[in-house]
């Protein structure tokens, strides 16, 4: 299984009229380029280019013998540039909007000599991204698999990201506090309160939740620098694929909603669903029931890998 970061080297001007040299990065796991279908997924906001194997953020759905079996399927992945996983980072991070990673992520596949791909799956912040790659180049994929994702930030999303943004800005332990608050996004009260249970560590004095939201903060400060994840909560907050150009997309559409989701809500997801069955045929949608909230994505599988079984 070839694992290594490989890199393409780009020059690209942003949507704002800005010159950026781009080393595009991305991983292939599974089988050759050209000798099995090729399925691009494309990461979420901390995530990465490493999906499978045995630090795969996406090792429960990627592998062999998995239900995308990289033993049938060759499997690409791009890091968003600026992502930090291969140590490029962007101080002018709002230069950059998803239409243009959309662009760069064309221009890697255009480079690698792919002209086609079975799927195109993604989550969250990577779902919105591809339905940007698919209307720039509507016969470039079989099948779309947005997951967890829109083809736009709604309003109330927007507002979560703006608070992002403000806590991201500040001087003291600004990721810390930033991924705190995501978080509290991410999963529901419900998922919170059913964990806890309002149990109190003695030791530290404070309680069990207290302890597991700064655990998660301190963590991704570890390992994501702070310049990455302004760029990734921009990008977040400014998904905006033009909606008069989805009905063009020819790929087979499969929308997979979280019913208990607070980032993209399932009603918002069922209703891009419903517009767009009355345009298009092959378009049908698929409901994940969690508690958990926006990351029962990242925590479902055996939900997740039926829904996705049945449609590859």
């Amino acid at each position: 299984m070839k694992t290594e970061l490989n890199y393409i080297n780009l020059s690209y001007q942003t949507n704002s009229q800005k010159e950026y040299h781009i080393p595009l990065t991305y991983q292939i796991f599974g089988q050759d380029l050209f000798s099995a279908p090729i399925i691009l997924v494309n990461h979420a906001l901390t995530g990465n280019s490493n999906v499978s194997g045995e630090k795969g953020w996406w090792k429960q759905l990627i592998g062999e013998n998995q239900v995308i079996d990289t033993k049938k399927y060759t499997v690409l992945c791009f890091n968003i540039p600026g992502n930090g996983f291969d140590d490029f980072l962007i101080d002018e991070y709002e230069d950059f909007t998803p239409s243009d990673i959309a662009e760069i992520f064309l221009k890697g596949l255009e480079t690698l000599h792919i002209k086609n791909l079975y799927a195109i799956i993604g989550g969250s912040l990577g779902g919105g991204i591809a339905w940007e790659m698919l209307v720039r180049q509507p016969q470039l994929a079989e099948i779309f698999i947005p997951i967890a994702c829109d083809f736009k930030t709604h309003d109330w999303l927007h507002a979560q990201c703006l608070v992002q943004k403000f806590l991201l800005n500040g001087n003291d332990e600004p990721l810390q506090k930033a991924r705190i608050h995501a978080m509290l996004c991410y999963r529901t009260p419900q998922s919170l309160n059913n964990r806890f249970q309002n149990r109190y560590d003695l030791e530290n004095q404070r309680l069990e939740s207290e302890d597991w939201l700064i655990y998660h903060g301190d963590a991704l400060n570890e390992r994501f620098s702070l310049k990455a994840y302004k760029l990734m909560n921009h990008l977040l907050m400014s998904i905006n694929t033009e909606e008069h150009r989805l009905e063009k997309i020819d790929a087979r559409m499969h929308l997979i909603a979280v019913d208990t989701d607070l980032f993209f809500p399932a009603s918002e997801i069922r209703m891009c669903f419903e517009q767009l069955k009355e345009k298009k045929k092959e378009v049908f949608y698929h409901e994940i029931q969690s508690i958990h909230g926006h990351d029962a994505f990242l925590m479902e599988y055996e939900q997740l890998n039926t829904i996705i079984k049945n449609i590859l």
